[in-house]
């Protein structure tokens, strides 16, 4: 899978375990927030890009740190605008 669509899928899997922890569910959003750093772990050891890589590592390091520290609101509309851009491309080739 292209990097353009490994982000934006790693991003709608975090941007619901924001979610889910704003709403106070923890079960829910430990899942999510699990199955967000398996994709980025997939991302980082599928790629070559070493530009990408860094990207890659970098945002899954502050993700889970914002996560772990239960940034609220604000913190989830920051990875909002993100990983809209990743969104907006994988959309745009389609």
């Amino acid at each position: 899978m292209p990097f353009l669509e490994q982000m934006a899928q790693i991003g709608s899997e975090a941007g619901r375990a924001l979610r889910w922890q704003l709403r106070n569910r923890p079960e829910q959003a430990g899942r999510a927030f699990e199955r967000a750093l398996e994709l980025w772990d997939f991302t980082l050891e599928a790629g070559s890009d070493l530009p990408k890589l860094r990207e890659a590592a970098r945002s899954r390091e502050a993700f889970a740190a914002d996560f772990i520290g239960g940034g609220g609101e604000a913190v989830a509309a920051a990875w909002e605008r993100y990983f809209l851009p990743f969104a907006y491309a994988v959309r745009r080739k389609t």
